[in-house]
């Protein structure tokens, strides 16, 4: 029987497999701005935005990794602990049509229903152009962007990688610390880590 660690880590190693090339982002620098459909159909940039801290999670709902905060409820925990702070979290696919994970509006907010998705929006990105301009080469992997629109944090979400559920409760939540900290009005402690899960389905 092939395990969940097995399949997860071969999914993590394709992300090395062709990787494309990205554009370089780093912390302490203005976030890439962009414009994306949601999934209802509404344009979304991060310019509405202005003022307030704002997470990016990429994400695939058919990766082991993605599974494993989302089957636990710990995305979805911290997505409410966001919004209850004001903090915009939008979900972003960029997975390419056809691709593993990839879907359409409807397809979003089936995967937001059966999940019970706590995001602010979640937005399509099938030509994978805002995911090349973060950088986003996993799902998850994170961003947090403060109200003047500069990135402070961007990596995992957490500090175990794995796809094991049992890791989660071990494991500094490095996404909650950095929204816990720039509140505070302090500097983001663990500002850069590896993003780890399956690689984004990107188009060739």
């Amino acid at each position: 029987m092939i395990s969940i660690r097995s399949v997860a880590v071969a999914c993590s190693l394709a992300l090395f497999a062709a990787a494309p090339a990205f554009a370089k982002v780093a912390v302490g620098e203005a976030a890439p701005a962009f414009t994306l459909t949601d999934s209802n159909g509404k344009s979304r940039s991060l310019d509405e935005f202005k003022g307030k801290t704002v997470v990016l999670e990429w994400t695939n709902a058919e990766c082991p990794f993605v599974k494993k905060h989302y089957g636990s409820g710990n995305m979805q925990a911290q997505q409410k602990e966001a919004a209850a702070e004001g903090v915009v979290w939008l979900t972003v696919n960029s997975g390419a049509p056809g691709k593993q994970g990839a879907v359409d509006g409807a397809g979003a907010n089936a995967v937001i229903k059966s999940s019970g998705g706590a995001q602010a929006a979640y937005l399509l990105d099938p030509e994978g152009k805002v995911g090349h301009e973060y950088g986003a080469k996993t799902t998850p992997h994170m961003y947090v962007i403060d109200g003047e629109g500069k990135l402070r944090y961007m990596g995992g979400i957490d500090s175990i990688q794995s796809a094991e559920q049992a890791d989660i409760p071990k494991a500094t939540q490095y996404v909650r610390q950095a929204l816990t900290e720039l509140k505070s009005g302090k500097a983001v402690s663990v500002s850069t880590s590896q993003p780890y899960g399956c690689s984004v389905k990107y188009g060739s």
